[in-house]
């Protein structure tokens, strides 16, 4: 038994998997991908640009879609992206 506990400990650890490194993409790229998602249910017109930007990527993020992105340099510099991320996987995570 004592000679299967490594092999097992590498089996295990070759199973884990790493999450995927972000994708960096230029705002013209974030753009596009934003308008070839699917339009968010609820009506964002009255927010600011940085919440509906969050919120499509939270929402596609919570679906798992192709259309799925984090940006994390904006996640962590901007408070309205940061939100709207936040209430789109929160939201579309119901679902």
């Amino acid at each position: 038994m004592r000679r299967l506990a490594p092999v097992i400990a590498l089996l295990a650890a070759a199973c884990a998997s790493t999450p995927p490194k972000p994708v960096e993409e230029t705002p013209v790229q974030a753009r596009e991908r934003r308008t070839q998602a699917p339009r968010p249910q609820y009506n964002l017109a009255g927010y600011p640009p940085a919440v509906r930007d969050g919120y499509i990527d939270g929402c596609e993020s919570a679906k798992k879609s192709a259309y799925a992105h984090k940006d994390e340099k904006r996640f962590a510099a901007d408070g309205q992206y940061r939100m709207g991320w936040n209430d789109g996987l929160s939201i579309c995570s119901r679902r």
